[in-house]
């Protein structure tokens, strides 16, 4: 079992903070624009995204019924720029008939958390991590959103292996930070914003990282 320590973690979420300030994240102006984003945003970049909802939004479909209605050759057409629109269109066609069976986003607050990660988890081509950005940023629930960011930087900081499973991760997050939206809320994209300025995959700019002092796999020749 994967046991992280609450406070080191609130001091990595500072010194965060006090590097980047607080990102507002995720960019949308409806809890449902959140859950579109957060399936067209499987395996491409986020300014990909923001041009496939734009023309969503040009074509006043940027609702469940309206994509409901579209045939889903244009659907796909219109998230073209995101990548994978075949795939995604089907995607979203599937969360949106969900959506609408289950009462839309009124409907679906009612759930409790645990019952509304399931339902979401039962959709065609939503997992786990799509499923807790929406849980998160859609409906406002305490569920800490685990991505290939958060294990890149948590492995280099020698607090967790790196392959564990996503549950696990997950639930040690949660458990030792406790139920807290808004902190998961930044925590997530403030990890987001460190992975791309900073600590990226292939050439980490160690130097000049705000978490440098306690990484235990920084780069030697970088000091």
């Amino acid at each position: 079992m994967t046991v992280l320590e609450g406070p080191r973690l609130r001091h990595i979420h500072r010194r965060l903070l006090e590097a980047y300030g607080p990102c507002g994240w995720w960019p949308a102006e409806t809890p449902f624009e959140v859950m579109v984003g957060a399936v067209l945003t499987q395996n491409t970049a986020w300014l990909n995204v923001e041009r496939a909802i734009h023309n969503l939004r040009e074509r006043e479909v940027l609702s469940a019924p309206a994509l409901l209605a579209l045939p889903l050759q244009e659907l796909a057409a219109a998230i073209r720029p995101s990548g994978y629109f075949n795939v995604k269109a089907t995607r979203l066609r599937h969360l949106c008939q969900w959506y609408v069976e289950h009462g839309g986003h009124d409907g679906l607050a009612a759930w409790d958390t645990a019952a509304l990660r399931e339902g979401l988890l039962g959709v065609h081509g939503i997992g786990p991590e799509t499923a807790d950005d929406i849980l998160l940023y859609a409906f406002g629930r305490p569920v800490f959103v685990i991505d290939a960011y958060t294990r890149r930087i948590y492995s280099r900081l020698g607090l967790i292996a790196g392959d564990e499973s996503y549950d696990t991760l997950r639930q040690a997050f949660e458990l030792a930070l406790g139920p807290d939206e808004p902190l998961f809320n930044e925590y997530h994209a403030l990890i987001v914003r460190h992975a791309k300025v900073s600590c990226s995959a292939r050439a980490p700019r160690c130097a000049s990282c705000c978490l440098q002092q306690g990484c235990a796999r920084r780069l030697p020749r970088e000091f």
